[in-house]
């Protein structure tokens, strides 16, 4: 079944849902997110400014992650074996960690063990970028792997040296081969942005869940949550679209 064809049949299921819901024994209470009230105004804005600060964190992180796991991919592929013990090491032990605990880990772990005391937002990057590096590193080393040998030997015969190979030949291929890859994980950066959360840092998740505090409607604002994730993976994904067919178009 193509995705296509499926499309009716979930937007079937939806309605069936959504009308389940509605004839059961809740009462909605769509006024707290009315448009057209003071309140609803009031709280809409207030969630929507959650947006703002999930995409600014998610791509600092995302940033520093393509930085750091293009950093550990070539230790990985290094004739040196410390260096690819290395990348091992910090890929395996990185990815063994799930992302709530790093993150709890890095906000109250580093202030202890070296004294480092990170604000919310810094210790919310460092924690996405750490998680996702790992990830970006096998990313990045698929891609260095899938360019032909011979444009390195040729390039080494023409006088440059590894360094200059590496940062002028093959990673800019890589990244291209690469960008569907990446274009995923920025959306796996985006959405876990959500569990920043639990150490205050003021996102959508944790917009919606002050605001759930007070108004006590906790399927109404998270409906509205779903739909505000939902709104910035699609663009995400549209903008990686974007760029794949610019690539595409630059290569012939």
């Amino acid at each position: 079944m193509t995705p296509g064809s499926l499309r009716w049949p979930l937007l079937a299921a939806v309605a069936l849902l959504l009308a389940g819901c509605g004839s059961g024994s809740y009462q909605w209470g769509w006024f707290i997110l009315d448009p057209r009230t003071t309140q609803g105004w009031h709280n809409l804005s207030f969630m929507a400014g959650g947006m703002a600060a999930t995409i600014g964190v998610s791509v600092a992180a995302f940033a520093c992650s393509i930085v750091a796991g293009a950093l550990v991919a070539v230790a990985g592929l290094s004739r040196y074996r410390p260096l690819r013990w290395f990348n091992r090491g910090y890929v395996e032990s990185i990815r063994a960690i799930p992302l709530l605990v790093l993150i709890l880990w890095v906000y109250y772990g580093l202030p202890v063990v070296l004294g480092l005391q990170l604000g919310i937002l810094m210790s919310g990057v460092l924690s996405l970028a750490l998680s996702d590096s790992a990830f970006e590193a096998e990313v990045f080393r698929a891609g260095i792997q899938s360019v032909p040998k011979g444009q390195t030997e040729a390039a080494l015969a023409c006088g440059l040296t590894p360094g200059q190979v590496m940062w002028l030949i093959v990673l800019p291929q890589a990244i291209r081969r690469v960008l569907p890859a990446l274009g995923n994980q920025f959306i796996y950066v985006l959405k876990m942005s959500s569990l920043l959360s639990v150490i205050g840092y003021p996102e959508l998740t944790r917009r919606a869940n002050e605001l759930t505090v007070t108004e006590y409607r906790p399927l109404e604002i998270y409906t509205i949550l779903v739909v505000e994730y939902l709104v910035l993976v699609l663009v995400a994904s549209a903008g990686v679209r974007w760029m794949e067919r610019r690539l595409g178009a630059a290569r012939q």
